[in-house]
């Protein structure tokens, strides 16, 4: 009797992927999976791509070459129709939290689930407000403005509107960028516990070492145009490469590694 368990195919799968802006090539060949349930970080030093990449994932940005599967189907060359559907199984958190100025943050959240069903609008309501909650924020918040919120406030509304749709992935810009490390902390916390509420599968940019080593399951490295170290931070921080060794020993990398406990 054959016993043998197939894995879940991977929910992102890129391969020989080619970005590049005129004739400066950003990524060449470059290979990438995250799998189920995962919380994934995407670093590396200033120009490496990371950006670029999680654009090119998003339906942002069209690659040169390769293939992106995004939960199982294939977007390079996606129909408009067909990524309008792909568009409501994520939500995307964007650095600055692009929130909508005119708009309640009940509004911002509300704006996904007008465009994207077919509810009755207090239900609508009622589901912007739950999710208000889930992010972490006081009930009262959606009737707030978005000036009228803190940094740390911005980016939990940000959040509540990404999860507006009950998406099974979630993408994050620089999440805790501008905010104070308790802040930070905090939301770390929150991005883990709904993982794990919610089943999510994240990934995020960051430059938070912090973040990496609280909050993640894998950190994938991007340097000479590709992903040259993908692993937990325990074993990416001991790799040899040099690009890596030199991200992370410096007095900032080694501080958060002992935060971490990570001797």
């Amino acid at each position: 009797m054959n016993t043998t368990v197939t894995p879940d195919p991977p929910v992102i799968m890129v391969r020989g992927l080619r970005t590049q802006f005129g004739a400066e090539v950003i990524h060449d060949a470059l290979d990438f999976d995250v799998h189920r349930g995962e919380i994934v970080a995407l670093v590396g030093g200033s120009g490496s791509g990371k950006t670029t990449l999680l654009r090119a994932i998003i339906m942002l940005l069209k690659p040169a070459a390769g293939s992106i599967k995004l939960l199982g189907q294939e977007i390079i060359g996606i129909s408009d129709s067909a990524a309008f559907r792909l568009r409501r199984r994520f939500g995307m958190l964007f650095q600055q939290g692009a929130l909508f100025s005119s708009l309640t943050v009940r509004e911002n959240v509300a704006v996904a689930l007008r465009e994207h069903t077919r509810l009755p609008a207090q239900l609508i309501t009622e589901i912007a407000d739950l999710k208000i909650v889930l992010a972490g924020l006081p009930a009262d918040t959606g009737s707030k403005l978005p000036r009228e919120l803190s940094g740390g406030m911005l980016k939990r509304a940000a959040l509540a509107r990404a999860l507006a749709l009950d998406p099974a992935l979630l993408f994050l810009d620089e999440p805790t960028a501008g905010l104070d490390p308790v802040s930070a902390g905090a939301f770390d916390q929150l991005v883990v516990q709904l993982k794990e509420s919610l089943g999510l599968t994240v990934v995020m940019v960051t430059h938070d070492l912090d973040t990496l080593w609280q909050a993640t399951d894998r950190v994938a490295f991007l340097g000479e145009k590709r992903v040259i170290g993908y692993a937990p931070m325990r074993e990416l921080t001991a790799a040899e490469h040099p690009l890596i060794r030199a991200y992370f020993e410096g007095p900032r990398g080694r501080a958060a590694r002992e935060q971490a406990g990570a001797k």
